[in-house]
């Protein structure tokens, strides 16, 4: 069986319908981030023409689907390993790059492993083929000698490696693992370990913008978590319009996720500098009901 989705299936996923479902797929605070994630894209759409926005070109190599765990807690699946696999599938046979995320036990970082093995071997990649997976890992900020043994169990299979540096303030991890707030140093020192591009993910702060001038990252990845840690309020959109062009002083790449919905979404993110958009609830739903290709279609792909 493959359990009960903990969703509403709103009409619109906007954070409404399920403020403070955690575990779950709703938000802290109120829901009130992601509830502004959602609703600020429209919002900073309306401050661009529609036929600027027209031009904007969607491209699946543009797309990644988010880093996500918790399938059981916080998705619903009666089994953890079930989701891995078919969720990012999904996203591969789309033609969107994985992000694929690091949890508490260990073994959803290994599920996320196993998935993206499988879909190497089945499409005759990965690095062993000489074609890498466009494939992202996202590890929890533990401790660093925990964080390098990670290294060493996605290395090959990771064209990029990124520190989740918001994580250690998140409700459904507090209390269970050990992890710390880092620093540039301990930054730049898991940099030259991973010897792939280098992510900060979880950007949103004053504070977070210090540490990407100190560490000069290959991409920054601007996120409040889905509004699923507890940080200053306002959204993903906001923060992207106010502090992109600042950002890419300091890094190769922005990428994006918070509240993106709609084709739409997508085209002012990348209007306004954005270059990977990250999407996460609506891929979770569309794999857990099987609505995958309606999902892509609904984004004119």
């Amino acid at each position: 069986m493959k359990g009960e989705l903990k969703c509403h299936r709103c009409a619109r996923c906007n954070g409404y319908g399920c403020p403070d479902m955690l575990p779950g797929l709703g938000g802290v605070m109120g829901g009130v981030n992601f509830q502004a994630n959602c609703a600020d894209w429209k919002a900073l759409a309306g401050t661009v023409s529609a036929e600027e926005l027209d031009a904007v070109q969607v491209l699946t190599s543009k797309l990644r689907c988010g880093p996500v765990t918790g399938a059981v807690e916080n998705i619903g699946y009666a089994s953890e390993g079930d989701f891995y696999y078919p969720y990012l599938k999904n996203a591969y046979d789309a033609g969107f790059g994985l992000c694929i995320g690091d949890g508490c036990p260990d073994e959803k970082l290994k599920f996320g492993i196993a998935a993206v093995e499988k879909i190497e071997q089945e499409a005759g990649v990965g690095t062993d083929a000489g074609a890498p997976l466009d494939a992202a890992f996202f590890l929890k900020p533990y401790p660093q000698e925990r964080l390098f043994e990670r290294i060493e169990w996605i290395g090959k299979h990771a064209r990029y490696i990124g520190i989740d540096i918001d994580s250690y303030n998140i409700l459904t991890m507090r209390n269970l693992v050990n992890l710390e707030r880092k620093t540039a140093a301990q930054l730049e020192e898991f940099r030259k370990r991973s010897g792939v591009p280098f992510v900060i993910k979880g950007v949103f702060t004053d504070e977070d913008i210090e540490l990407v001038k100190e560490v000069h990252p290959d991409v920054v990845y601007i996120s409040n978590h889905g509004g699923r840690v507890e940080t200053r309020k306002g959204s993903t959109a906001d923060f992207l319009a106010a502090e992109g062009p600042k950002l890419k002083k300091y890094c190769d790449q922005l990428w994006i996720d918070g509240g993106i919905r709609t084709r739409r979404d997508i085209q002012t993110a990348l209007y306004y500098g954005a270059d990977q958009v990250i999407m996460a609830r609506s891929p979770i739903r569309a794999t857990f009901d099987d609505h995958y290709d309606e999902f892509v279609r609904e984004l004119g792909l």
